[in-house]
């Protein structure tokens, strides 16, 4: 898919796309028409959003060469950002050639296709896009809301909910209650899947929930259809199950390898087992092989119940880096989530320390 090993890895195609076929085919045609462009794929927590980006590159690749990459980009400020896309491209690092060695990049070769998915800042975003709006990139953004003039906005919603059809036939009596929205859908699913419940016994626990009560929630990932499964479900998970779970809620960097899963919830023995339930109901996502994460609908709810630990975090995975610089390639986001907490701490050695590894990695 890549021209440079450096490049951060594009996920693999998304398996059980349901219902969106024709919205495909209309995001292809408009790329095709119109790029280089900016587009902006908006919708609420669960919508789909990420899923339909990762379709639509690998459906792109052709177009574009097999030039199409991948950034998790959150609420990183524009230096990081531009930072990010440095240490992936493999450009200047120093600060007064960052951006200009990035458009470098970017202008030679042919057009670009960029995924910058979790979108969350507007003004950093805004100055993202302009700084190299001048490149023949086409960025497609995902966000649950994007306030930016000049892009395309395209409104992502539930499959078929505009037809009244379910995507998940399995569980089609819940579509309502859960107010069609494919992630809690797909939980649900998966859960009946598995044996673990029917779906009767769904219904009645999602109605004892009053799951389809009016309430105010905290923000977009505050959704009640996907928390009132995740209670469901923590019910019934083991102690080392949660242990997982409350790592991924509390990981700000991406996917994580199942080894330092294991380790950072100090699940030493049975970490398969531990890891079954939560594979088998959906309630992680696997982007590449035996690396996870989890939703950010997931995350929120799972994380209002349980405490990080950064300190833990940072040393493991800066440590790990130190040890294993080639890993880079994996564990970009997670350096510099590293980099924000040391920053946020204001600890000084933790800084240096950054700067060291950062160095070191770019060097090498």
């Amino acid at each position: 898919m890549h021209t440079s090993p450096r490049l951060a890895l594009f996920p693999p195609p998304p398996r059980g796309l349901r219902g969106r076929a024709a919205e495909l085919t209309t995001l292809e045609r408009t790329i095709v028409a119109r790029a280089p462009t900016r587009l902006a794929l908006v919708g609420a927590g669960g919508s789909g959003k990420s899923m339909l980006a990762c379709a639509l590159g690998h459906r792109l690749a052709p177009h574009f060469a097999g030039r199409v990459h991948w950034f998790r980009v959150g609420s990183w400020d524009f230096q990081t950002l531009v930072e990010m896309l440095a240490l992936g491209f493999g450009t200047s690092r120093t600060r007064a050639r960052l951006v200009a060695g990035v458009r470098r990049f970017l202008r030679a070769g042919g057009q670009r296709l960029i995924v910058l998915d979790n979108h969350e800042d507007d003004a950093a975003m805004s100055r993202l896009l302009q700084a190299f709006a001048d490149t023949p990139t086409t960025f497609v953004v995902t966000a649950r809301r994007c306030l930016l003039g000049g892009v395309l906005i395209y409104p992502v919603a539930a499959p078929l909910v505009t037809s009244g059809g379910s995507a998940f036939p399995r569980v089609a009596r819940l579509t309502r209650a859960l107010r069609w929205n494919p992630l809690a859908l797909d939980i649900a699913d998966a859960i009946v899947a598995s044996g673990a419940a029917r779906v009767g016994e769904l219904e009645r626990f999602l109605t004892q929930k009053s799951v389809e009560s009016v309430r105010v929630i905290e923000h977009e990932d505050d959704l009640p259809e996907v928390a009132t499964l995740i209670d469901w479900a923590w019910k019934r998970l083991g102690r080392e199950s949660r242990r997982l779970l409350a790592v991924l809620a509390h990981i700000e960097g991406d996917h994580v390898d199942v080894d330092s899963l294991g380790k950072l919830a100090r699940v030493r023995t049975h970490l398969d087992r531990a890891l079954t339930p939560l594979i088998d109901w959906h309630l992680v996502q696997e982007p590449f092989d035996a690396r996870y994460t989890l939703h950010a609908v997931v995350r929120h709810a799972i994380a209002r119940r349980t405490k990080p630990d950064r300190a833990r975090v940072f040393e493991h995975y800066v440590s790990l880096l130190e040890q294993h610089p080639e890993r880079l390639l994996f564990e970009q986001t997670h350096l510099f989530s590293a980099m924000d907490y040391a920053q946020r701490s204001c600890a000084l050695q933790s800084i240096l320390r950054i700067d060291r590894l950062m160095n070191r990695l770019y060097e090498g």
